[in-house]
């Protein structure tokens, strides 16, 4: 990356930064050297380039060594006037740290955006040319151990039948206002069984590009952007089983349109077996998720122990409904297209309304994996989320003329 202090130059996408007020507007080029404020602008936006500009050279990325990247044209002719900036991102848009005036060819990644070593999420490296945020972003996700699940046993409102409900993660409870769960921790921690776990370790970071799923399906397609900084692990495994054929060719199996209370709840996939006990052939630690269950969101379904998760899954049909499974269930990601098909697969006729068996599953024919945009400075990935249920456009017919 070359030295701003040998020229003076403005980066409008970064300028744009003090537009939203809350980011930093000191650049730092690949040395950490400061570059001085930038000037205001309202030059935003992206480009969606062919290909990722900025690719790693291994997926997985031990702590405290480089991180050798590769910067390249992908989609463009030349290289801009001022070179390639490059800005690491949080979800919500937070600009971390930031380096200006590259050129195309290798280098370490960790030297040119030292905040990365400090990372405890998921973050994203996201390319700025010409101003523009362009091509597809670098996810960093950070390898941390994971603390024990805290867990009690109750019986479900209204039955008899017990189950297995989540309080906390190590010593942290869900709601710490909770005083039942409170004492339910206490009561563990005094046991002789007690384990109070490992401390997380950084042990590295995965490195890849970003990418969005396509769900397509017999009623249509549902892209879903993932959401590794919410569950990264989970994330990653629904990844992976979607760009290798996994899911090719299974159904929705469940599908509970409404609770017991009608309030809108869940359509279920995942199962290649078409019974609703299938699974990948292993078992994921379940995540604190930071993603609340709300209208197309995907979560991961599972049997009572906590982590018993593997490739089934759920979409969220209203934060009404679903709003319970926030902690007890991994949510990863959530739909930014296909509203209308999560919609028509939801009033799919039900044979067994029990267990949500529709008479016809929905075929999901193919899932792939497709670049994710580019990510603006500022901008909240979130907001690309669907916010509202579909309903079919009502036309209104032309009046017609009478006979006499």
């Amino acid at each position: 990356m070359r030295n701003p202090a040998c020229e003076v130059r403005t980066r409008s996408i970064l300028a744009a930064m003090l537009v939203v007020g809350s980011l930093p507007a000191i650049l730092v080029n690949a040395v950490g050297a400061a570059a001085g404020p930038t000037t205001p602008s309202t030059n935003r936006g992206s480009v969606e380039v062919d290909g990722d500009p900025l690719r790693p050279n291994a997926l997985y990325n031990r702590v405290g060594r480089p991180i050798p990247v590769v910067l390249s044209l992908r989609g463009r002719t030349e290289v801009p006037d001022d070179g390639f900036d490059l800005v690491l991102l949080a979800a919500d848009g937070t600009v971390l740290d930031s380096a200006i005036g590259g050129d195309p060819g290798e280098f370490d990644l960790l030297e040119a955006l030292p905040a990365i070593a400090g990372l405890t999420t998921t973050a994203r490296v996201q390319v700025i040319a010409d101003g523009m945020a362009t091509g597809t972003p670098l996810v960093i996700q950070p390898m941390l151990g994971r603390t024990p699940v805290r867990t009690t046993r109750e019986f479900r409102p209204g039955t008899t039948d017990r189950y297995t409900r989540i309080i906390g993660f190590g010593e942290e409870l869900l709601d710490p206002d909770d005083a039942s769960d409170a004492a339910a921790l206490e009561r563990a921690k005094a046991a002789p069984d007690w384990d109070p776990g490992e401390p997380p370790v950084l042990t590295g970071f995965r490195i890849f590009p970003d990418r969005d799923v396509l769900v397509d399906t017999a009623l249509g397609p549902i892209r879903v952007a993932l959401a590794p900084e919410a569950a990264p692990n989970t994330a990653w495994n629904f990844r992976h089983l979607a760009e290798n054929g996994f899911y090719d060719d299974t159904t929705f199996h469940r599908v509970v349109h409404f609770d017991r209370t009608g309030r809108r709840f869940v359509i279920q996939g995942g199962d290649p077996s078409g019974t609703g006990n299938g699974s990948a052939g292993w078992d994921l630690p379940m995540e604190r998720s930071s993603l609340p269950h709300d209208l197309g969101v995907i979560s991961m379904a599972r049997a009572d122990h906590p982590d018993s998760a593997g490739s089934q899954f759920f979409f969220c049909l209203g934060r009404e409904g679903t709003a319970r499974l926030d902690g007890q269930y991994c949510a990863f990601g959530y739909a930014v297209e296909g509203d209308r098909t999560i919609a028509e697969i939801a009033d799919v006729e039900i044979e067994d309304v029990a267990a949500g068996r529709p008479a016809e599953p929905p075929v999901i024919t193919r899932m792939t994996l497709v670049p994710a945009p580019p990510q603006t400075p500022g901008d909240d990935r979130a907001d690309r989320r669907i916010r509202s249920w579909w309903t079919p456009e009502v036309v209104d017919e032309p009046e017609t003329r009478q006979a006499r």
